[in-house]
């Protein structure tokens, strides 16, 4: 009798499978034979009734069955499988031929782009991009730099005083020169750049900005001349306006330097006939420098019988708002829509 149930359920199991098309359907199957009420399941509680002579027999044909059917499954379980991956891969395919989505990122800032630039091309030069403090002493951002206290070059680089007259918001990176000067104390070459935000007392108005950047530029070494500062200031020139501009030095005044020269460009708008951006001259002054003066080389702790240098200085904004004709020095402050700033990323030649 029990064998009989046994060959029964077998048989049953050979070709239950055919029918089977989706996962749902074999799960049924599953429940129907191996559940907790399934067939296997309760032939398998016979095994108490049955002799205990025949009950090793019993149990084998059992397991027998148990494993056909799990092959079965899974056999069939796998071929679902696939084909339910095939499907989903022939439904969803992808056209490589369509445009991609452009995903929109972030573009460089005007100022961003003129620091980069300059930097890129000093340190092919040699110099070193050096950084320092925007809260600074009194004594590096004027006293070592020849501006004593009551020197009346003062009132143009009137700044922000923190505590009294000791600590202020630098007016200037050139403290980032004369701490960089004291630390070599006097032994060493220097050639630096140091770009950062400065701050003075100005109204702020179309061309003026109370918070501004700078770049400033040092060389020390032995032997230096005004010629090496035009040669490298006419290589800064091309590089931001094009290699047609010209460039002169035309004498100027600075406590820090001396001499002192205004660096300008032949105008790039009219090739030097004379319009509104150069005012009718045909120049337009970019920056000032000057070979470095003797006695802030002492400041400094540097021999000026044996060193000497220059230094040069430009008002990032002011390059920025000459090469990408901005005219307004605010426009650079105001929170920008993406666009407005796309359209300084382009190839430059």
């Amino acid at each position: 009798m029990y064998n009989d149930k046994i060959q029964e359920l077998m048989n049953e199991i050979s070709g239950i499978f055919d029918s089977v098309n989706n996962k749902q359907e074999l799960e049924n199957l599953k429940t129907e034979y191996l559940g907790k009420n399934g067939k296997i399941t309760l032939l398998n509680q016979l095994i108490r009734e049955i002799p205990a002579e025949e009950k090793k027999e019993f149990g084998m044909k059992v397991n027998e069955i148990r494993t056909k059917f799990n092959d079965e499954y899974s056999k069939v379980a796998s071929m679902i499988e696939e084909k339910e991956i095939n499907e989903k891969l022939n439904s969803e395919a992808i056209d490589v031929s369509l445009p991609g989505t452009k995903i929109p990122v972030g573009t460089a800032h005007p100022i961003e782009r003129i620091i980069e630039s300059l930097e890129t091309l000093l340190m092919s030069m040699g110099y070193d991009v050096v950084e320092g403090p925007e809260v600074e002493k009194d004594l590096y951002n004027f006293e070592l730099l020849n501006l004593p206290k009551g020197h009346p070059a003062r009132d143009a680089q009137d700044t922000f005083y923190i505590k009294g007259e000791e600590w202020l918001l630098r007016s200037q990176t050139s403290p980032v020169q004369a701490r960089c000067m004291l630390e070599h104390e006097g032994k060493d070459p220097i050639r630096i750049i140091c770009p950062g935000k400065t701050y003075r007392r100005d109204e702020d108005d179309a061309t003026h900005s109370h918070q501004f950047t700078q770049m400033e530029g040092l060389l020390v070494d032995k032997g230096i001349t005004l010629g090496d500062l035009k040669g490298t200031f006419e290589e800064i020139a091309k590089m931001l306006f094009g290699k047609s501009r010209e460039t002169r030095f035309r004498p100027s005044f600075y406590p820090f330097t001396e001499p002192s020269v205004e660096m300008d460009i032949s105008c790039f708008n009219c090739n030097s006939k004379g319009c509104h951006i150069c005012k009718g001259t045909g120049w337009i002054t970019v920056g000032g420098a000057g070979m470095v003066n003797p006695i802030v080389l002492k400041n400094c702790g540097y021999d000026p019988e044996k060193w000497n240098g220059f230094a040069f200085g430009f008002g990032i904004e002011r390059l920025a708002m000459l090469k990408y004709g901005i005219n307004d020095i605010r426009t650079f402050y105001i929170n920008h829509d993406i666009r407005t700033l796309e359209q300084f990323d382009r190839r430059e030649y």
